[in-house]
């Protein structure tokens, strides 16, 4: 299993991060303030734990999305 991470920027928006979670990771907007949160306090953020298929498509969708909208986010996994 992997968990899969946001790193945070100077650039890309809170909003953004935020409606990503949702998106993406299919959390409440309560829990992807907390995570966007963490990103930003803590320069990481956990937005869970997956396959190792489904992690590596999860950070191919964050980059993807990030990239249309012009922001630099970064994603990364790192085994359990």
């Amino acid at each position: 299993m992997y968990r899969v991470l946001l790193h945070n920027d100077d650039y890309t928006t809170m909003d953004f991060v935020v409606e990503l979670l949702m998106k993406v990771f299919q959390k409440s907007f309560e829990e992807a303030t907390h995570i966007m949160l963490r990103v930003h306090r803590a320069g990481v953020g956990v937005c869970g734990v997956y396959t190792y298929e489904v992690a590596e498509t999860k950070i191919e969708t964050v980059h993807q999305l990030a990239r249309e909208r012009g922001f630099p986010l970064k994603s990364s996994m790192e085994k359990v």
